[in-house]
């Protein structure tokens, strides 16, 4: 008995000990489903406040309204939830997932465009003692496949047939946890898979589950257990479960109602639209988790928001608050131009008179100075508001961009217009919003001020202090699901959150971020992409290249820069103009006769350009989503090289120097 004990020890037991202990004695953190983190709550002050799981917080919220998605092409089809409707709903909900078996701790995968269907499947999952999990709708199958699996999904609601036939070409046996599916927009044909419900037969099945038990549930749960688990995008390997706990959401939730200032209905009421995907916490926490704490009317835009009709459902909606991610600030941008390029020539002087008042005057506002001239108000009426109107911003008071930084000339051109946007920073691993740029706390080009409650730790500063922005406080997340080298790599033993990304503090505690550690790219759309693995895919797929190099920050798609292989002058290492062997025989293995990489640019060699091109292609194929895929490539002259300052000395890609020795080239990509 005692060596069996024993064998417990050194073996299996040893995690449940492990477990057991921490049941007792919570840390900051946990990579366990069940497990309990130690709360970071303060002595006083902001980040005192007793701690709520998600469903007392609903129940200490304000009066909330959902409508469904408009139909701005058609007459619009209203449906509005009130409070009681909206609660009610998430409890027959959760009570519909126990009927279908959801497990204690296991997850409620949700694959869709946003709609009442996917909140009410959120808060019902969490209601019944389970995760809310969103899965990216642009997620291909196999990305799909792994966070079923990894999370333990239960129950999958999918939007429409297209993304059932993505999971319907899993083969089931690699989703053991898996045991229904939900479509919740019709038509949905049942004979394509067992256990496939519509929503309204879904909703039906929870009528034998008795309040009582659903109570039970309700009253077991914790603050400090977790409730909603964020996935990664993927970008250094397989993407992380972030899971974030009842008070990682509540708190957070309530903290960014007051940095914004939000007004609390019935009083007046702050007016949302639902168009990013859910599935990323900055869309999360603004359409759903804020909402809640002040009791906003949350409109749900059309599937299609992003490919052009946002802006007539912001026209109809008219949002108080409005959280954009780069690329649509910029879109708004490209079409204000466009409308004021096709202008007579009277309203461009004005245009642009207008412009400047607004600059000196929103950058007085900046330095405390709140000076409206007769000029000012003359600009506001003739320009500012009518440009607001335009993009259906006239109501809006709060002007958000999010999930990657904003780029200057637009952040500018706004400001000029009056339209000061805030920038947010923040990650997965912070609930969202770390710091946040209001318009009582707006510096230009700076992501705001450090949410009260909060703290920021800027480590290993170097001489002009810039150092790694770390981060304390109750929006820090309790670990990632299953991952504890992960977890201890993020979480320091102090506690600290480190967030990979390079900042600065200026004098007055704004917080600009200057960089980030890893070669981590964010698309506009906030998309991250790690370089590395597509780089070596492509070379790996294309002989003949030679160092290939991804680029994209900041920009609406992906770009990369070529090399080809070459003979090296053997005295300096120089790249040479020759081809080498390989690359000699790649040509002539696809129909061409080049020798030199001056062949084959200045004739455009066809045959080596058409090779490459599916080379791009095939890697394409395996990307996880569009956003990762390659859209533009050229070659360059000249290989990389240590004499040409591309390589360090370790021969390491120097991407800095690259983006700007190449820099026409690249931005010829986004002309």
């Amino acid at each position: 008995m005692l060596e069996n004990f024993h064998n417990r020890l050194l073996g299996e037991g040893k995690e449940e000990i492990n477990r057991n202990r921490e049941a007792f004695t919570p840390r900051l953190w946990t990579i366990h489903r069940d497990g309990e983190v130690l709360m970071r709550l303060s002595k006083h002050g902001p980040g005192h406040e007793s701690p709520l799981t998600i469903p007392e917080f609903f129940g200490v919220s304000q009066p909330i309204w959902v409508l469904s998605s408009p139909s701005i092409k058609e007459e619009w089809k209203v449906e509005v939830l009130n409070y009681n409707q909206y609660y009610e709903a998430c409890r027959k909900t959760a009570r519909a997932m126990l009927k279908l078996g959801l497990e204690p701790f296991h997850s409620v995968g949700i694959l869709g465009f946003n709609s009442i269907e996917w909140i009410l499947a959120a808060l019902g999952a969490i209601f019944a003692g389970g995760f809310c999990v969103g899965i990216y709708a642009t997620n291909f199958a196999d990305a799909c496949e792994y966070v079923i699996t990894h999370a333990k999904v239960n129950i999958l609601l999918v939007e429409n047939n297209a993304q059932l036939q993505k999971i319907l070409s899993i083969p089931m046996n690699k989703m053991e946890t898996l045991k229904a599916i939900v479509q919740y927009k019709p038509p949905v044909d049942d004979s394509k898979c067992e256990n496939l419900y519509s929503w309204d037969d879904f909703l039906e099945l929870g009528s034998s589950i008795p309040d009582a038990q659903l109570d039970q549930i309700i009253k077991s749960q914790k603050a400090n257990q977790c409730a909603v688990i964020i996935y990664t995008s993927g970008t250094t390997g397989q993407p992380k479960g972030v899971m974030l706990s009842h008070d990682n959401i509540t708190w957070t939730a309530g903290s960014v109602a007051k940095e914004c200032n939000l007004a609390y209905a019935p009083e007046k009421q702050e007016v949302v639209v639902s168009y990013l995907p859910l599935s990323h916490i900055a869309a999360q926490m603004m359409d759903v988790w804020v909402p809640i704490k002040v009791g906003a009317f949350i409109y749900f835009a059309e599937p299609d928001a992003l490919k052009g009709t946002l802006v007539n459902t912001l026209q109809e909606v008219k949002p108080t608050a409005f959280l954009g991610v780069p690329r649509i600030w910029e879109k708004m941008h490209e079409k204000i131009k466009e409308a004021v390029g096709k202008s007579s020539s009277l309203r461009k002087k004005v245009f642009l008179w207008a412009r400047n008042i607004g600059l000196k005057v929103n950058s007085k506002r900046m330095l405390g100075e709140h000076d409206h001239p007769m000029s000012y108000r003359m600009a506001k009426a003739l320009v500012f508001t009518k440009i607001k109107n335009s993009l259906g911003l006239d109501h809006c008071r709060i002007f958000i961009s999010g999930a990657a930084p904003l780029n200057q000339e637009t952040s500018e051109f706004f400001l000029s217009l009056d339209i000061p946007i805030g920038e947010v920073y923040g990650m997965s691993e912070s609930s969202g919003p770390h710091t946040i740029s209001t318009p009582a706390n707006y510096k230009f080009l700076s992501s705001g001020k450090v949410v009260a409650g909060c703290k920021n730790m800027l480590y290993q500063p170097n001489k002009d202090g810039v150092g790694e922005v770390c981060l304390w406080g109750r929006h820090v997340f309790m670990g990632y699901l299953e991952q504890e080298d992960a977890t201890m790599e993020a979480i320091d033993e102090e506690g600290w959150l480190h967030s990979g990304d390079l900042g600065r503090m200026d004098n007055q505690g704004f917080l600009f971020i200057t960089g980030r550690i890893k070669e981590i790219i964010i698309t506009a759309g906030g998309e991250n992409v790690a370089p590395v693995p597509i780089e070596n895919l492509v070379k790996e797929t294309i002989p003949i290249i030679s160092n290939a190099m991804l680029v994209g920050d900041k920009a609406k798609f992906l770009s990369i820069l070529l090399t080809l292989k070459c003979e090296v002058d053997k005295m300096t290492g120089e790249p040479l103009d020759t081809l080498n062997l390989e690359a000699i025989k790649f040509c002539r293995e696809v129909g061409s006769q080049a020798t030199t990489v001056s062949e084959i640019l200045d004739l455009r060699d066809p045959m080596v350009y058409a090779a490459i091109q599916k080379g791009i292609n095939a890697v394409n194929q395996k990307a996880i989503s569009n956003a990762q895929k390659i859209q533009k490539w050229v070659i360059l002259e000249k290989d990389f090289s240590i004499s040409g300052g591309e390589l360090g000395p370790t021969t390491k890609i120097k991407r800095h120097f690259i983006l700007q020795k190449y820099k026409r080239q690249i931005y010829s990509f986004y002309q």
